[in-house]
């Protein structure tokens, strides 16, 4: 079959390379993709929110699977645009529709639905303009630190944890007057939860899921997390302390009861569901859903997967998902980010990259990268994810930072103490 994959980062270099070995894959098209995406299919220029081309040149192409890797086009309805059209119907949409989104799409939405259906997580309470004055005082009567989210999609910024609660008044007067955009018009104040995150994914058709490998991500700039929130500096998985115990309670507490939760709301789910999970003590709780697969998650997770990742894609069309048995590499997985000098603030782009054609069994996955003449040039603030598996945590990423070293670009950093606190 004819594949579409929709994203430019790191996360769809890792699903492109995913991808690419299934034998069911016939011809991958990437839009619009990078310069490590370039080698494994056919980058195209199409903008993941232009919908109306994304079904020309799917029909054009004769594509059969689109797999969205971001959250935008989930959220603003793609697998509703083409269920909605005969012509595009039957091409499957590997993400869910607009309502199913707004688990991510909406923090207000998603804390009602984990109170619903009794879904462990942090107390909140949510303010528009028109309540500002009540959200102060709400924030004036809670512990600190306060914890301030928008509601909407804010590409990973929207949300703010601060000590003082004048600041926290501040920031809540900021956010609803547009610090985020119209992700600010509604702002979520939540009990801050002290504990250990990790991450959790599952792949649904909305009744039946298989269970990814777990993962650890560092969102933090500098070393030993501080620092400024970024999309992610590195990811390890498995996570050491996700025993079986723990794993045992995030399935039948968190994923089952969302699961089922859905189903009884009539809202229909195929696609990923990442879980942003801490632990609290001995027992979980939900930071957080995405709608998507999460990005440096992503990373670690696909190359530890043993399985064809088509044919499970193509479980859930069938409705045999609940049939397939997952395999996982018994290996630890450690990837290590190249970032940008200056990101997540200001930074340059067009700096031309070297050490890429290095002969290592680590894997390259490009994130924001270009081709420009006979050189590869840096395109983003978070520029290439380098995955190294091995025996142990430890090993995978010594490895990783022994490449992160050899590889440069003007103004290059990166962080040497990923899982430092494992």
């Amino acid at each position: 079959m004819n594949i579409l994959l929709l994203g430019s980062g790191g996360r769809e270099h890792t699903f492109a390379w995913k991808i690419a070995q299934s034998p069911l894959c016939s011809k991958l098209f990437i839009a619009p993709g990078n310069a490590g995406t370039d080698a494994l299919g056919v980058n195209v220029y199409l903008n993941v929110l232009d919908f109306d081309a994304i079904a020309e040149f799917s029909l054009k192409e004769s594509i059969s699977m689109i797999v969205v890797g971001p959250e935008a086009p989930l959220v603003e309805g793609i697998a509703d645009y083409f269920s909605s059209n005969p012509r595009l119907s039957d091409i499957q949409i590997i993400g869910p529709n607009a309502k199913a989104a707004q688990l991510e799409g909406s923090k207000a939405f998603s804390k009602v639905f984990m109170e619903k259906y009794n879904i462990p997580t942090a107390g909140y309470k949510e303010f528009t303009a028109e309540t500002s004055e009540a959200g102060k005082a709400y924030i004036e009567q809670s512990n600190t630190p306060i914890v301030l989210k928008a509601d909407g999609l804010a590409a990973g910024k929207g949300v703010l944890i601060l000590d003082d609660k004048e600041e926290a008044k501040t920031e809540l007067d900021n956010m609803l007057n547009g610090k985020f955009g119209s992700a600010g018009s509604t702002v979520v104040i939540e009990e801050f939860l002290d504990g250990i995150e990790f991450s959790v994914f599952v792949l649904t058709n909305g009744k039946d899921y298989v269970l990814l490998p777990e993962a650890k991500d560092y969102k933090r700039i500098g070393e030993g997390d501080t620092g400024l929130n970024t999309g992610g500096m590195g990811a390890v998985s498995p996570v050491p302390f996700v025993d079986s115990v723990l794993m045992e309670k995030v399935r039948t507490r968190i994923i089952e009861p969302t699961i089922k939760g859905l189903a009884a709301d009539k809202i229909h789910y195929e696609g990923f569901i990442f879980f942003g999970l801490i632990k609290v003590g001995d027992e979980p709780m939900v930071i957080e859903y995405n709608c998507r697969m999460g990005d440096p998650e992503t990373e670690v997770v696909i190359p530890r997967l043993k399985n064809d990742l088509v044919e499970l894609f193509k479980a859930m069309k069938d409705d045999t998902l609940g049939q397939q048995e997952i395999a996982f590499e018994s290996d630890s997985a450690a990837t290590v980010m190249l970032v940008s000098g200056g990101y997540p603030e200001a930074y340059e782009k067009g700096k031309v990259m070297t050490g890429l054609d290095l002969k290592t069994d680590s894997i390259l996955f490009h994130a924001g990268t270009k081709k420009s003449a006979n050189d590869i040039i840096t395109n983003g603030g978070r520029v290439l994810a380098i995955t190294s598996l091995a025996e142990s945590k430890d090993s995978a990423l010594e490895q990783s930072k022994s490449i992160a070293e050899k590889i440069s670009f003007e103004g290059k950093y990166f962080r040497t103490d990923i899982g430092f606190d494992l």
